[in-house]
């Protein structure tokens, strides 16, 4: 049986997803009038359809985790692990799937100041989460054997 050549750092996962959740907050904050002239709505039509608050907060934040698993495995699949990897893999997952998507849905749509919103969010939220699941290396067993032994080495002398 061969051994997977994925391995999830859950922390990283959870803190790169809760990175894009707290940036997402600042973003959609700063461009709130015009994200919402973008959809044609208002905070009051939004409280108005009966959805409690919390959910499109908890779906956010559980799709990030889900964006960050998926990322950390694109970037340990294409070679050593390192920040710089992480950070290309996002920006080719947010080129190759997001952009083009919102491209396409917002052209026709005609919507072109909520594509720039929603798709610079995303290129930075992608690309920083990319940074911190390929930065973020989880220790190995053999690396804490390790470090055991330099501790017992060190103490010895």
């Amino acid at each position: 049986m061969s051994e997977s050549r994925v391995r999830q750092n859950y922390w990283a996962n959870l803190v790169a997803a809760l990175a894009s959740f707290i940036f997402a907050a600042v973003w959609y904050s700063a461009f709130l009038q015009a994200w919402l002239h973008g959809i044609s709505r208002t905070m009051d039509e939004l409280r108005a359809t009966g959805v409690p608050e919390f959910v499109p907060y908890v779906v956010a934040l559980v799709m990030a985790y889900v964006m960050a698993t998926a990322i950390s495995c694109v970037t340990q699949l294409s070679g050593s692990q390192t920040a710089v990897r992480g950070i290309r893999a996002g920006f080719l997952i947010w080129l190759g799937f997001v952009f083009t998507t919102f491209a396409i849905e917002y052209t026709y749509e005609i919507r072109p100041v909520l594509f720039a919103i929603n798709v610079g969010f995303w290129l930075i939220s992608i690309v920083a989460m990319g940074a911190i699941v390929g930065g973020w290396k989880k220790k190995t067993a053999a690396a804490d054997r390790a470090a055991a032994g330099n501790r017992v080495q060190t103490a010895g002398r």
